[in-house]
């Protein structure tokens, strides 16, 4: 297994790009400007992609999902109560004038180089995720992806579709948190479709539960670990 991180200009969410000894790979929340640098570590290393992996719906996580898709004629794949955001990044996340040049997102992403009108939204998209039980979090689902097989976990709270993917390796299990995990802190609830106490609920029946040794991949800066996490972070204290 090798994985290869690319931090994304816009947003500067990470990328993961997760190739398998037979190297097909996953390519897990492409943001904004991710493409350059996926294409080059799909080329030099000799990679043949599958599926582009959200963790959730929110456009720095998702930026790049259309181009790459096209580009490897793979789907994108995320949790069907994320799937809505696809359509409508930015009125999603309560920037509903994201469009007015005028407009202070508008005005950033020009700085970058970009603007709102830039982001495609992916054609090919196949969701998973049934219908939530009485904990409110559907089933888990494996998903076998040429040579990878990873467990996507429902983890609701700062988006209704957040999921964790899970990877079962030695020497250490391996999980991409997206924004429900960071080093030292969690992600934040107070965007639409943001939970608190179903992000509490989340961090206590789904996060704490994960093995010790979890290496733990944040949609946002540096990898960790549930031990580390369990015997530092205050939001799993609680």
């Amino acid at each position: 297994m090798q994985l290869i991180t690319v931090v994304a200009p816009v947003f500067g969410a990470n990328c993961y790009v997760l190739a398998a000894d037979d190297r097909t790979c996953v390519i897990v929340d492409p943001g904004g400007g991710a493409a350059a640098g996926v294409r080059r570590a799909v080329r030099e290393q000799g990679l043949t992609p599958v599926a582009v992996l959200a963790t959730h719906g929110h456009v720095d996580h998702t930026w790049d999902a259309a181009e790459l898709s096209e580009e490897f004629d793979v789907p994108v794949l995320l949790h069907r109560a994320d799937q809505y955001r696809l359509a409508d990044p930015f009125g999603t996340l309560g920037l509903g004038g994201a469009q007015d040049p005028a407009g202070p997102l508008a005005q950033s992403l020009q700085s970058l180089g970009i603007a709102p009108e830039d982001y495609r939204v992916p054609a090919r998209v196949e969701p998973f995720g049934g219908e939530p039980g009485a904990d409110g979090r559907s089933a888990d689902e494996v998903l076998d992806l040429g040579g990878l097989r990873l467990v996507a976990r429902h983890a609701p709270g700062h988006t209704e579709g957040a999921t964790l993917y899970l990877l079962d390796v030695r020497p250490a299990p391996v999980a991409f948190t997206g924004d429900v995990l960071f080093s030292g802190t969690v992600g934040r609830t107070d965007l639409p479709g943001g939970d608190d106490e179903v992000m509490a609920r989340t961090l206590r029946e789904v996060v704490r539960t994960l093995p010790g040794d979890t290496v733990v991949l944040p949609g946002h800066g540096p990898g960790t670990t549930m031990d580390d996490e369990l015997g530092r972070n205050p939001y799993l204290a609680r």
